[in-house]
């Protein structure tokens, strides 16, 4: 078991690498390296003489078909090594029919040419689900290697306080990613000589909805950001186990980070190298936070908790592991 959580745990760092990577191929239009061919490339299994475009698609899509390997692989083991109706089956098995929906997402993508300089509501609307897909993709990870590490079983009993104001955390942090995606990609489509130019951009009449969205999604990420510190202290003051001390802390931490990164992203006007970290950063924030959560919902409410989710602890018990 301590070798399935390592590996878990590798599997997680490796989708995290595969989603900058993805990044990477949009930030330099390289989308439509391979043409409207998937899964060949340009109609082609190994494309002969290919351009750099070409390379860097092909090697994410290579890159991509790993991770589904890897995902696989995990599950399989999951299912070998724990028994029935377990939670780490159930989040590894989670995590396989995400990573499969994460692939035909990206087939669509290339299949209906909304990659390289399509800036239609269709690539928007494509690339917020495929956000949301990823993030789910990368907490089912997370949970399976959290889990197969030790972490105890959640339970919903007593739980009120901390359910709402993690649950909130969470969707927030699923808003600001979707309008992340959809200002990274504005940034690739609409990019400013300056960061003048780019203020100009932002607020011109006849700005498009990508660019304009550019002015709104910093402010949303901040309070998002402020959110989630104020949150992660709350939890803490209710759960004060290592566990969710730490991860709320490096939560907190994290979100902090990401807004002073962010800053420099709109002053720097979004190079790839910024554009890459910041949503590396994100998805750290993301994982943090899901860990957070699932530490805060196994622990035992405490005094500190409301009356009735008090009551509530107090009529059953958390499930086993």
């Amino acid at each position: 078991m301590r070798l399935f959580a390592r590996w878990a745990w590798g599997v997680l760092a490796y989708d995290v690498a595969v989603v900058a990577w993805g990044a990477y191929v949009r930030a330099t239009g390289a989308g439509a390296g391979c043409g409207r061919h998937w899964p060949t490339c340009n109609g082609e299994v190994l494309p002969r003489s290919p351009r750099v475009e070409t390379l860097v698609e092909l090697s994410h899509r290579v890159s991509s078909g790993g991770a589904l390997l890897l995902t696989v692989g995990l599950c399989v083991a999951a299912f070998r090594i724990y028994p029935a109706r377990h939670r780490v089956r159930r989040a590894a098995a989670a995590a396989v029919a995400l990573m499969f929906a994460e692939a035909l997402i990206g087939a669509g993508l290339v299949l209906f040419e909304l990659v390289a300089h399509d800036a239609s509501l269709r690539r928007a609307l494509s690339m917020s689900l495929h956000l949301v897909n990823t993030f789910l993709l990368l907490a089912s990870t997370a949970l399976t290697a959290f889990w197969a590490s030790g972490g105890g079983a959640p339970s919903w009993r007593g739980q009120r306080a901390i359910s709402l104001a993690l649950g909130a955390a969470l969707a927030a942090m699923l808003v600001v990613g979707t309008t992340g995606a959809i200002t990274a990609l504005g940034d690739t489509l609409f990019p400013a000589a300056s960061l003048l130019a780019g203020v100009a951009q932002d607020f011109a009449p006849n700005a498009h909805a990508f660019v304009r969205l550019r002015a709104i999604h910093p402010a949303v990420a901040a309070t998002t950001a402020a959110g989630i510190v104020l949150v992660c202290g709350f939890v803490r003051g209710l759960r004060p186990g290592r566990a969710v001390r730490r991860l709320s802390q490096a939560c907190a931490a994290l979100a902090a980070a990401q807004v002073g990164l962010g800053l420099l992203d709109v002053v720097t006007r979004a190079p790839v190298t910024l554009q890459l970290a910041h949503l590396t950063l994100a998805d750290a924030v993301w994982i943090t936070l899901v860990l957070t959560a699932a530490a805060s919902l196994a622990e035992a409410p405490s005094a500190k908790d409301s009356p009735s989710d008090s009551v509530g602890a107090q009529r059953g018990a958390f499930p086993a592991a």
